[in-house]
Order: C-alpha cells, then sequence, then structure tokens
C-alpha cells in the first residue's frame, strides 16, 4: 500500500485506457502519454496496462507501507527517494516508510508512476482509468487527495542491483528536447477542404500556442484565426484523440484523451496517434507546428513506436534474467 502526502486534483490514476466505447458516451480516456506508462510498467514487468499514476501537478509525494518497486517516466523531473536522486526513467526498490518525490519538470508536463503488480482498484468497463467527466473508475472517480491510500497487486519484481532505467534519450531527441515549437505531424480531417486556402497554409506555416485552457478534455490554442470559405454547419459528428476542431473564433482546439465522443466543429486535421504522447509532455503557453503528412507515414511511425516498446521489453526481460551481483 502507498499513502499520498502531497498531490493535486488532476493527479489522477490511470492505465492504458478503455477503448470500444464511444458510442456510449464514453471516452477513451487513460494515460495521456500512453507509452510513457507503458515503459515504466514494462520496466517491472507487468502488462503494459497495469494502472499507475499520472501526475500532471507537481511536487508530487507518496510513502510506501511496504516494500516494492516502482517506476517513474515522462516529463523530466528530479525524482528522489529517502532523499536519494533517482536518475530519470528509472525502475528502482522502495521501502516500507520510505518517500519519493517528484519534483516540478524541467521539461515536459507529465509524470508516471508504476508499481510492481500495478494499483488494485476496480475495473470498470474494462480499464482502471479515472474518467472525471463520468466520476466513475480509479479511485471513486476523483483526483487524488492528501492521505489518500492505494493498495498494491502482489508481485516480484527481479531488478538488477541499483534498479533498471529506460532508453529515454530516444523520446527527447524526437521531440527536439520540447525546448522549441513541438512538431506534430498530422493528417487532413474531413473539412479540411472548407478552408480557405489562406486558414490551410497559415494552420501548417504557423506557430500555435498553448492557452491555460488546456486540459486532459483538449487544449485551445492560439494563433492567427482559421476561416471557413463559406459559413459551414454540421452535425455532430464523431471525433477521436487527436481530433482539431476550429470554432467560429477561429482558434483551434485539440481534442485529447478525455474528449467529448462527438461534436459539431468543422475538423481541419487529425494529430496522428505516434505524435499525442508529444501533445501529453507539452506544457502551457508551448508553442506547436503542425507538419501534414501521409497516412503511411502516419502508419509507419505507428509501427515504429510499437517496435521500439516491443525491443525494449525484450531487452528488460534479458536484463531482469541476469543473476544479480553477489
Amino acid at each position: 500500500m502507498i499513502e499520498i502526502l502531497t498531490t493535486g486534483l488532476l493527479n489522477t490514476v490511470q492505465d492504458l485506457g478503455r477503448p470500444g466505447h464511444l458510442a456510449l458516451g464514453v471516452s477513451h480516456g487513460g494515460a495521456m502519454d500512453k507509452q510513457a506508462l507503458a515503459v515504466a510498467n514494462l520496466m517491472l514487468g507487468n502488462d503494459v496496462a497495469a494502472a499507475g499514476i499520472e501526475v500532471a501537478l507537481h511536487p508530487f509525494r507518496f510513502r510506501a507501507h511496504m516494500d516494492t518497486a516502482v517506476a517513474v517516466t515522462g516529463a523530466d523531473c528530479a525524482v528522489s527517494i529517502a532523499d536519494r536522486p533517482c536518475p530519470p526513467w528509472w525502475a528502482m526498490t522502495i521501502r516500507a516508510g520510505e518517500t519519493l518525490v517528484i519534483d516540478a519538470p524541467r521539461t515536459g508536463a507529465r509524470s508516471y508512476i508504476a508499481f510492481a503488480g500495478g494499483l488494485d482498484l476496480p475495473s470498470v468497463m474494462g480499464s482502471r482509468a479515472t474518467d472525471l467527466k463520468g466520476s466513475f473508475g480509479g479511485l471513486a472517480g476523483r483526483g487524488l487527495a492528501r492521505g489518500d491510500r492505494l493498495a498494491l497487486n502482489p508481485a516480484q519484481c527481479p531488478l538488477p542491483a541499483g534498479g533498471l532505467g529506460a532508453a529515454a534519450e530516444e523520446r527527447r531527441g524526437a521531440a527536439d528536447g520540447l525546448a522549441a515549437a513541438i512538431k506534430l505531424r498530422v493528417l487532413p480531417a474531413a473539412e479540411f477542404d472548407a478552408f480557405t486556402p489562406e486558414a490551410q497554409a497559415t494552420f501548417t506555416t504557423g506557430e500555435w500556442s498553448i492557452t491555460n485552457d488546456a486540459n486532459r478534455m483538449g487544449y485551445r490554442l492560439s494563433g492567427e484565426p482559421l476561416s471557413l470559405i463559406s459559413p459551414l454547419e454540421l452535425l455532430s459528428h464523431g471525433i477521436v484523440p487527436g481530433t482539431i476542431q476550429v470554432p467560429p473564433s477561429g482558434q483551434p482546439i485539440i481534442q485529447l484523451a478525455d474528449a467529448n465522443t462527438c461534436g459539431g466543429y468543422p475538423k481541419i486535421a487529425t494529430v496522428i496517434e505516434a505524435d499525442l504522447w508529444r501533445l501529453a509532455q507539452a506544457p502551457v503557453g508551448a508553442n506547436l507546428r503542425f507538419l501534414p503528412v501521409s497516412v503511411e507515414a502516419s502508419t509507419d511511425a505507428l509501427r515504429a513506436g510499437q517496435t521500439w516498446l516491443h525491443d525494449f521489453a525484450a531487452a528488460r526481460n534479458l536484463v531482469a534474467a541476469r543473476p544479480r551481483p553477489g
């Protein structure tokens, strides 16, 4: 069991979400940076979909009430256990009575904590992810609060002496350090041709800033307004994480993990699935640029991410299987 000591209400229990329920009005949900949570679970020998904690508000602190193994991934933060600094993207052992602290990010926005065996919480519609809109899943459908205690599933986690790390540099390099404008690959959406040629050009050549109106449902952007060729009225239609809608203000909205399942604003583009983690790690005020790609390039990027996870899982199993020194 762990006990939450310092947190914010936007810090939640998450797994990889509950796909397949859009027709019922239930969003996919799950971790905003699914790759980061998957890697954290793989480092501990868990199923990739085991429930962990998504930290959007830092600092975050918890106390362990039992010996267990934990892994922290996601944003580049200072992490310590009992005042011992830990490397980024690392799995390590925490002893009963010790406290783990994650400080504010140097880069990125969200941290992920996985536990050997995963969090022991009820599954709702096939997932333990917290749905804040519907107030279900996770811990009573809400964000974590000081004093909350979370049970862990029993598990044996063989870690090498000193712990086990992941190649976070590959993600940092792919994101250009998340320092300059963050590049997001996009596909044209259904109403792309309904926008003026000037708006189409502005969308892909301009920079867009993430406003304070940003959460797990979506990010509202600020930039040069995008105009339609003529007024367009649409019935509400299905949307998914990554959909970029343009309301009458002309300022785009990117739908994210907890997005509504349908909406009536024109859609100009969709961020490809392989780049959604970049949005998860983009803080308020960050600048974005949209790069059009082909469907084939989008598919290749998704496969590359899946291959990276597969290769990491295989390498982790080989390392964990080695005898410990001494």
